[in-house]
């Protein structure tokens, strides 16, 4: 009528809304949270146009690093501790992978396995044979014994490529290999003599052609497999997760847009080439968006601020336990001498978070979360300290995450009456989930390559009949505001040194070694410590058992991250009860002499078991023992 009526109308109008049905707080956490939101949908609409663009004209990318080789040849691509690599080095190695290969009777969809530490090679390995189609398998270098057989097996490789100081690794199973599985040794040294009948690629690719791939091959497409990248999971043996060429591009320019890294970034990562974050995360950087990337052989906490300082690196990526080694080295001039204006990674600790980034001078933490073969990856691009991501509440339907109930120990999820999942209400722990939508490359899930193990991450049914979702397993709580924390892992797997391991596979490995007897696997926790130690309980009540033999077999048979760092030599077991309950029983005493009268031990820096008495396990408490 006018506004002297009008605007009390208002206001009454405003504070029914308030005070009802979305209530005010809503409006509140809109505000608080609508910068972050949109600052995400953004960056998700040009990484939608950009895979749309490159969907559209089918590029691979070997297509999209050729068209950065030509832009700027000469730009340093790869820098290593003994190599610098240029665009147009990188483009000339890789064309002289792919004419071995090819001549050599390699075609498309061939897969060949790379068992190679970090170097500028790898890269350009796995680029040169993607030029004629071939998948590469990148296999972990850690892996030895039965669980390398299985890698190259399960993988279906018509060959290995190794480097020299694999080569004894490669030696102990090559009677096992498959006989149609070629062999090729990368020497640093020409003078190394070659074992095992393998044919020496170094000298093969000094014949080959670096201009351009000699014959003509059948085009990829965008959608092709690229790579095999292996992981851990609940049935115990590595698992090989499809990498196709759209998927590679999703990862690395989703980090790259929210996160905003830039073309002139420097990046520098010690992590192994052969996983998802160094491999896909920051060396996509270069092949895509044309970026330097600084690797190193092996991770030094001390020299990683110095390695950043001497390539002028702008970027580092971290994880958890690499984060509390630096923190834990004595300061010094290059703590704050570097020029890094942000670190991305995952499994950053609250508890060190604030410390790490004001002793460094670091502006900004980009803490992700995802699993290589999964769909539901997340980030926390705010600096939000502790969060691994978040859940629009204003917009929840643009990016299809959630949390839903399960049970905490088996991961299988709570279903309601109507027999479908159910949603967790804020600060309520549940299993992480996103929603499998076939052809788009943000929601799509291309699983392993053995289907049986692909299917047992699939839940059908989730919000309405017929509808599917990618289960990651883990354990994770949402507030309000829609901040997601980790909690934990579900199921008989833990994680310790950045590595998932599976229970299961140590259990057969060490139960094998003890003279098969009773072997249970289990994680613990150490004070101030990410992750949680592996932890073995051996049924040997006479004590018959050789610790040193036993030892010894363990570090030949399983690789470091999965080496149980704690013993304890059980004197009786339940064999009546559940074996689930008896672990459980197991973990939550841990390796407490004050409350356990098995004998305990645990692993020194030599390798070697020592006793765990209660000087030692305060000791532990305070962490004064290295692991």
């Amino acid at each position: 009528m006018n506004w002297t009526f009008g605007l009390p109308a208002l206001i009454l109008a405003l504070l029914a809304v308030f005070l009802t049905k979305p209530g005010w707080r809503w409006f509140y956490i809109a505000g608080a949270t609508s910068k972050r939101d949109l600052t995400a949908l953004w960056a998700y609409i040009k990484l939608l146009l950009l895979t749309k663009k490159l969907e559209k004209k089918n590029l691979t990318i070997a297509d999209i690093f050729q068209k950065n080789a030509a832009k700027h040849p000469d730009k340093i691509a790869i820098i290593s501790e003994k190599q610098a690599w240029t665009f147009r080095n990188l483009n000339e190695f890789s064309n002289q992978v792919a004419n071995v290969f090819q001549t050599h009777g390699y075609k498309k969809n061939d897969v060949i396995g790379v068992l190679l530490e970090n170097r500028p090679d790898f890269v350009g390995i796995w680029l040169g044979l993607s030029k004629i189609g071939i998948i590469t398998a990148l296999i972990n270098t850690n892996l030895r014994g039965q669980s390398l057989l299985h890698s190259i097996v399960v993988a279906k490789c018509t060959a290995i490529i190794y480097g020299e100081s694999f080569a004894d690794v490669v030696d102990d199973i090559v009677k096992e290999i498959p006989s149609n599985v070629a062999l090729y040794q990368v020497n640093n040294d020409l003078s190394t003599p070659l074992k095992s009948a393998a044919r020496d690629l170094v000298s093969l690719l000094k014949t080959a052609s670096a201009d351009k791939i000699s014959a003509a091959v059948e085009h990829n497409s965008h959608h092709d497999k690229l790579l095999y990248i292996y992981t851990s999971g609940t049935t115990g043996l590595p698992k090989a997760a499809v990498i196709s060429h759209s998927r590679y591009v999703f990862i690395a320019a989703g980090i790259h847009y929210t996160l905003g890294f830039k073309q002139n970034d420097v990046f520098y990562t010690p992590l192994p080439l052969y996983h998802t974050a160094g491999g896909i995360m920051s060396m996509g950087q270069a092949l895509i968006f044309g970026c330097t990337v600084a690797i190193r052989r092996k991770f030094s906490a001390s020299g990683y601020f110095v390695d950043c300082f001497k390539y002028n690196a702008t970027v580092g990526q971290y994880i958890g336990e690499m984060a509390r080694y630096i923190l834990a080295t004595p300061h010094s001039e290059n703590d704050r001498k570097h020029k890094v204006r942000m670190v991305f990674g995952n499994g950053l600790r609250p508890q060190i978070w604030a410390p790490f980034t004001e002793r460094f001078n670091i502006p900004k933490v980009g803490e992700f979360y995802g699993a290589t073969e999964g769909n539901a990856n997340i980030m926390n691009h705010d600096n939000t300290i502790g969060a691994i991501g978040f859940i629009s509440r204003i917009l929840p339907q643009i990016y299809p995450i959630s949390i839903i109930r399960a049970d905490s120990d088996t991961g299988e999820p709570v279903r309601g009456p109507n027999g479908l999942c159910q949603l967790c209400k804020p600060q309520e722990p549940g299993v992480f989930i996103g929603k499998i939508v076939p052809g788009n490359p943000s929601r799509e899930f291309l699983g392993y390559v053995d289907e049986n193990a692909s299917a047992k991450k699939v839940v059908h049914d989730v919000f309405k009949k017929g509808d599917m979702a990618f289960i990651s397993g883990d354990l994770l709580v949402a507030d309000e505001k829609g901040y997601l924390y980790f909690i934990d892992r579900t199921g008989d797997t833990f994680r310790w040194k950045g590595e998932n391991v599976s229970t299961s596979e140590v259990e057969a490995q060490l139960s094998t070694l003890a003279g098969y007897r009773d072997t249970i696997v289990y994680g613990v926790i150490i004070p101030n410590t990410e992750g949680r130690a592996g932890m073995a309980a051996v049924y040997d009540p006479e004590r018959k058992l050789d610790l040193d033999s036993f030892a010894v077999g363990i570090s030949k048979v399983l690789p470091v991250y999965a080496r149980p760092q704690f013993l304890r030599f059980l004197t009786k077991i339940d064999l009546t009860g559940t074996f689930k309950l008896r672990k459980i029983d197991l973990q939550k005493e841990g390796y407490d002499p004050n409350v356990i009268n098995d004998p305990l031990y645990y692993q020194t820096c030599t390798g070697k078991y020592e006793l765990i008495n209660k000087e030692i396990y305060d000791m532990i408490c305070r962490n004064e023992v290295k692991f």
